[in-house]
């Protein structure tokens, strides 16, 4: 009896996990999801115009908060400014969420501010920040903490007094500095990465340290000056500034 003749193999096919992998899919899978990513952050933040800017006291113009929000509280009593960015995961509250009334500004942002990712303000009476006020990552504000003095209470039951906070224009927050109940910071101040900081600091300071303390200051005429009188470091002009990094680029540094 002749033999049958041989069937052509069926063709492999790729397995899904192999699909999925293969270069050109890849790369069509993962633009598809980064625009996705990139619509919901545009949709999902808070500018004005939306339904959720609408719920602040206020917002200026030009003025975003990133989406995701961590949480946003008491909005009828937050006021932005203009041309201010707030970054992801940020928190601003205002009040205790009890149904207390609210104080009418609990919490002001000035104009052209930068609040860090992560950044946490929880006002409960006052918080002001003043124009061109940059924040680092993971700062945290607030103008009131907690009591300990009744040892029968459970320290969250016993609320602090309200101590409100001001930071000056121009002053820049590093990244998970905190700023405690009672804090004043001046115009133009320097706040160190990790520094927490408590009470009054004058214009045109560096504070650094847990707890913070002045280690640099403007002495008009002769420089920022250190802890030691002849660690002096030049008060440069913008021009200087601009001239400076200009020649640092030109020596490929």
């Amino acid at each position: 009896m002749p033999a049958l003749p041989s069937l052509p193999a069926l063709p492999t096919l790729p397995s899904p996990r192999r699909l999925r992998d293969a270069p050109l899919v890849r790369r069509a899978l993962g633009s598809v999801v980064h625009a996705g990513r990139r619509a919901v952050e545009w949709y999902g933040a808070v500018a004005p115009g939306t339904r959720a800017a609408d719920s602040f006291g206020s917002m200026g113009p030009g003025s975003c908060i990133a989406f995701p929000p961590a949480t946003l509280a008491g909005t009828a009593a937050i006021h932005v400014g203009a041309d201010t960015l707030v970054g992801r995961s940020a928190t601003l509250t205002v009040g205790y969420g009890d149904g207390r009334p609210l104080p009418q500004r609990g919490l002001v942002l000035g104009e052209r501010c930068v609040i860090g990712a992560r950044s946490t303000l929880t006002a409960h009476e006052s918080i002001e920040i003043g124009d061109d006020v940059w924040f680092g990552q993971g700062v945290f504000v607030s103008d009131a903490s907690h009591g300990y003095q009744d040892p029968a209470t459970p320290v969250g039951r016993q609320l602090g007094r309200h101590q409100p906070v001001r930071v000056g224009s121009g002053t820049w927050v590093g990244h998970h500095a905190i700023l405690l109940p009672g804090t004043v910071l001046g115009r133009n101040v320097v706040v160190a990465a990790g520094s927490v900081v408590r009470g009054e600091v004058p214009d045109h300071c560096v504070v650094a340290g847990v707890p913070a303390r002045v280690v640099r200051r403007l002495d008009p005429g002769v420089g920022w000056v250190g802890d030691d009188p002849a660690d002096v470091r030049p008060a440069w002009s913008p021009e200087e500034v601009t001239a400076y990094l200009a020649a640092r680029e030109a020596a490929g540094r």
